[in-house]
């Protein structure tokens, strides 16, 4: 059917929270409101559990200056979740619908998210029921299909950048051998950002790892030999998803290795960004192989976890833009037909930095991530190429102005 006719609204967010999830929310409640076709907008409760227990906030009377507020605000200001449901969970949320006049869904998320839009307005459309159904990306692993970028991603990377700048200032001031975990299950996208802050040929970070690459200790070791041998420091980014020559994670490998047990979450994954034992084995690694007197060895690890995702006040100006565009983009396409799928964003070929909307299938978003080009990461696979930096650095905007001695 091309008309939906009045009916209600359900929008949720699932996934990891980012800087600017809220701005996508807000984006779309905002042309909602503005529509005679719709009625109740309803807010789900922690994403598609609330969905199916019922658990809805009205959003419709929500004060504009409040929603510009949630909108400023990081994290995912409905709740998230982690629940990849099957077809026997997508029967009860299309059975929910049904019974709330839901005419309308939109679902702010990564690929796992798409997924779930894709099953439900399946099962709607085989059942003839009109269902409009719209995923809004978001995830700062930037690795959606289709979409150049992914909201969220822009601040993330600011974040880390950011992080690295004023580490490599501290592991300057004490030199030593600095190694820092960076959120990245299987892509690089994240880590790679480490890089943007660099101003001077021995800035760091002096190697980066990211999954797109067979991880090898031996070449580690011999990477951070030669960088600490010529440099007197070296500071490292390695992505928390590093997978060894039979594509298994080294976390989980290490893990295994050591007889401890590997968490994983609702959809499966391996839970990699909740422990230090990436940094640690690594740190642990080079201090027993180096073959530099111990005492004058200085190894230290950090894993930056969480704090990448929602970090207040820390969102790119341009991340906060389009997150909220996505949004909006997202109810306009609904309101305007008999349309279903996702908003992506194209870059338009021009001197300047700009974008174009367009709507994707829901198919082409689901379930399969997007990696790090090849030709993005140097030849050596242990660093970032200026390729990657022309790409990223209009996400990311202006970075701290740091001044040397």
């Amino acid at each position: 059917m091309s008309d939906a006719g009045k009916g209600n609204v359900v929008i949720g967010q699932s996934g990891g929270p980012t800087a600017v999830i809220n701005q996508s929310l807000v984006g779309a409640v905002e042309v909602l409101k503005d529509s005679d076709d719709v009625g109740r907008i309803m807010g789900a409760r922690h994403g598609v559990a609330g969905i199916v227990a019922e658990n809805f906030v009205d959003l419709n009377d929500v004060d504009a200056a409040v929603l510009e507020a949630v909108a400023n605000t990081p994290a995912a200001a409905l709740g998230s979740s982690r629940d990849k449901p099957d077809e026997a969970y997508c029967r009860k949320i299309f059975e929910v619908f049904k019974k709330n006049d839901v005419k309308y869904f939109f679902y702010i998320g990564g690929n796992d998210s798409a997924d779930a839009a894709r099953i439900v307005n399946e099962m709607a459309s085989a059942s003839d029921y009109e269902l409009r159904t719209f995923h809004i990306p978001k995830t700062i692993d930037n690795d959606l299909r289709v979409t150049d970028h992914c909201p969220g991603y822009g601040s993330a990377a600011k974040f880390v950048a950011s992080a690295f700048m004023g580490d490599d200032r501290d592991s300057a001031a004490l030199p030593g051998i600095k190694i820092n975990v960076v959120m990245g299950r299987d892509a690089g996208w994240l880590t790679a950002a480490s890089v943007l802050g660099n101003t001077d040929p021995v800035d760091g970070p002096h190697l980066v790892y990211v999954p797109e690459v067979e991880f090898s200790t031996e070449q580690f070791l011999a990477d951070v030999r030669e960088i600490y041998g010529r440099l007197g420091r070296c500071q490292i980014a390695v992505s928390e998803g590093i997978k060894d020559k039979t594509g298994t994670s080294v976390t989980v490998a290490l893990a295994e290795t050591l007889g401890h047990r590997v968490e994983r979450d609702s959809h499966g994954n391996p839970q990699l960004s909740g422990t230090g034992a990436l940094g640690d084995f690594l740190s642990d690694y080079l201090k027993a192989n180096m073959k530099v007197p111990h005492e004058s060895l200085r190894v230290r690890a950090d894993t930056f976890g969480y704090l990448q995702r929602s970090f207040a006040g820390y969102a790119s100006q341009i991340d906060r833009i389009e997150a909220r565009q996505c949004g909006r983009k997202a109810a306009e396409y609904a309101m305007s037909g008999d349309l279903d799928g996702s908003v992506a964003m194209k870059r338009v070929e021009s001197a300047d930095y700009q974008i174009e909307y367009v709507r994707a299938e829901l198919s082409d978003v689901a379930r399969v991530t997007k990696p790090l080009p090849r030709d993005f990461i140097n030849e050596s696979g242990n660093g970032i190429t200026e390729g990657f930096i022309s790409y990223a650095a209009p996400l990311v905007g202006e970075l701290p102005v740091l001044g040397k001695l």
